[in-house]
């Protein structure tokens, strides 16, 4: 049988805020499967800040996309086809294999990842139980290693990696203040995600909010998003405290990225500095199945809550990339295929 596979190319590289002629939407026919083979139907796409910096042409912790390469990005959906013992019709997986409709891969490829059984729609296997889940598991439990007790602050608090690290911490035993853009998201967080308290960096005063909210400091920063807010938090580190850093999203849309202030550039200058550093999720591959499933009887058992916004067919991908890198969106963003 053959099917149509719609996929976004990039076209050209963004300066900027990437616009719709950056990408191609092109079309390919699959048709036969080779040996050890398997054809996915993407049922949802994720959209994720991290892929404005692969349209760059710099190296970062991985070499960017080259024009005319498939758009960066992971979906979930089910085997409809299969010449692989290891993989069967129906089965439900994730795997990073880009913009695209259906994806026809070798069953080698280690991005594929079957996930459990769920009561759970299949998109928060992008999300909560997905890559943003397991990069805030990992990123506070192995890099900000949090103890009971200790104040943590944690920025973009309602977004996909924030909302998660914010409540692990607090099932840790952690005081646990988010940062976050305006009353919805601010209310959001405090109120159904649970967080102690939520600064609304838009229209409150951040430094002033802190001063009461954290009087004995701040022991963990969770860092997603760079610029002024680091420079504010930074005024408030305990000694010892230690600073996962996820992201800078405030800058990556920045024509001349290289030249930004980071978080590094901040943190460094302190004294005492605070163990700091960049952390990806790739770090702990081994110990994807196990967290996911970990995050997966949280959920079950009502200690985490999330969020998506979902952008209905594959060709507004574009922008809820801009909704993304833009704060326009709430929670994860996904985009649903079928």
């Amino acid at each position: 049988m053959n099917y149509h596979n719609s996929r976004f190319l990039l076209n050209k590289r963004p300066k900027g805020m990437p616009e719709d002629e950056c990408w191609a939407l092109d079309t390919e026919t699959i048709t036969d499967l080779n040996h050890n083979e398997i054809l996915i139907q993407s049922e949802y796409l994720s959209i994720d800040p991290y892929m404005r910096g692969k349209m760059n042409d710099s190296l970062s912790y991985t070499p960017p996309l080259k024009i005319g390469e498939v758009m960066v990005g992971e979906s979930v959906g089910r085997v409809i086809e299969s010449k692989s013992k290891n993989y069967a019709v129906g089965d439900l997986v994730t795997v990073h294999q880009g913009w695209q409709t259906y994806i026809r891969t070798k069953d080698s490829d280690p991005s594929i990842l079957k996930v459990p059984e769920s009561k759970f729609n299949s998109s928060i296997f992008l999300g909560t139980l997905g890559m943003p889940g397991r990069t805030a598991y990992f990123g506070l439990n192995y890099v900000g290693k949090p103890q009971p007790g200790e104040t943590l602050v944690v920025s973009a608090a309602s977004g996909a990696v924030g909302g998660v690290v914010g409540q692990l911490g607090k099932q840790m035993g952690c005081k646990v203040i988010g940062i976050a853009g305006g009353p919805e998201k601010s209310k959001f967080v405090s109120e159904e995600l649970k967080f102690d308290q939520c600064i609304d960096y838009k229209n409150e005063n951040v430094v002033e909010k802190l001063s009461e909210f954290c009087p004995d400091g701040i022991d963990v920063y969770f860092e997603n998003v760079g610029g002024e807010i680091t420079k504010m938090i930074s005024k408030f580190l305990n000694k010892g405290a230690r600073v996962p850093i996820c992201g800078f999203i405030s800058k990556y849309n920045s024509t001349n990225i290289a030249g930004e202030e980071t978080p590094f550039h901040v943190l460094s200058t302190l004294n005492p500095k605070p163990r700091h550093r960049f952390f990806v999720v790739t770090e702990w591959l081994n110990k994807f199945e196990e967290t996911t499933y970990i995050l997966h009887d949280h959920m079950n058992r009502g200690e985490i809550k999330t969020r998506e916004s979902i952008t209905q067919g594959f060709e507004n991908a574009p922008q809820a990339l801009r909704d993304v890198l833009s704060g326009r969106n709430f929670g994860k963003q996904l985009i649903k295929i079928k």
